[in-house]
């Protein structure tokens, strides 16, 4: 399970930097998306720009709503039924069955609503047993975002494998460098990576290659934390 510590944090291109790295270790990847909003039909969603990034990956996107809300508010205004816990849990289960690696992107963060029951991808989460990767933002603000999303996933006894920072700039400030040395205490887990800002816009190949570099060997990748913190704390 993917979830961030809000939107827009880089999610979605966490989630194809995972995928990609496994499909170049020859993996059978399959990646789900529960809930996508504020696309309409036959636009371009998150699961398109994993494929574009990531390479040939199983796709599934199980509702899909045209206003840019929550699932459950989105659902509410355009009549489309919500999707529920057992629709994501089931979709998991079945594609599990034939592939190495399923990767559920959420929408948003953590406690964000599929239906007027109060569903989130915690239930779902702790439903399958699955193991939960926080996406961060870099800058000033997110110790907090990231401390809320870990201890509401704890005490909902999840497992969460650490944090990755979803975009990471050329040139970060001193918030973001201190960071790195804060976000896996708040997080609870291991920094796990730090994707360039940017690394969505790049082709595939060269996409791989910052895949590689932006995400820890537990991924398959080769970001080494205390070297990244280091190099970071030299421009400052």
């Amino acid at each position: 399970m993917i979830t961030g510590t809000g939107t827009g944090v880089g999610k979605t291109v966490t989630v194809a930097a995972i995928a990609a790295l496994a499909l170049d270790q020859g993996q059978r990847v399959a990646v789900l998306k529960p809930a996508q909003t504020g696309v309409e039909d036959g636009e371009p969603g998150d699961l398109d720009d994993v494929v574009r990034l990531a390479g040939r990956v199983t796709t599934v996107e199980l509702r899909r709503y045209p206003d840019p809300l929550s699932p459950e508010a989105a659902a509410r205004r355009s009549g489309i039924p919500p999707v529920t816990p057992s629709d994501i849990a089931k979709a998991a289960t079945e594609l599990d069955a034939d592939h190495d690696l399923v990767l559920v992107e959420g929408a948003g963060g953590l406690l964000v609503r599929f239906d007027a029951a109060g569903s989130t991808l915690a239930d779902v989460a702790w439903s399958l047993g699955a193991v939960l990767v926080v996406v961060a933002e870099a800058g000033l603000g997110t110790l907090n975002a990231t401390a809320l999303t870990a201890e509401v996933a704890t005490r909902r006894g999840l497992n969460v494998a650490g944090v990755v920072i979803g975009s990471w700039p050329a040139e970060p400030d001193l918030a973001m460098v201190s960071n790195l040395e804060d976000l896996p205490v708040a997080a609870g887990g291991l920094l796990l990576g730090a994707l360039p800002a940017g690394a969505g816009g790049v082709p595939r190949e060269e996409f791989l290659a910052h895949a590689r570099g932006g995400l820890s060997p537990w991924f398959g990748g080769e970001f080494d934390p205390e070297c990244f913190a280091g190099s970071a704390s030299a421009q400052k």
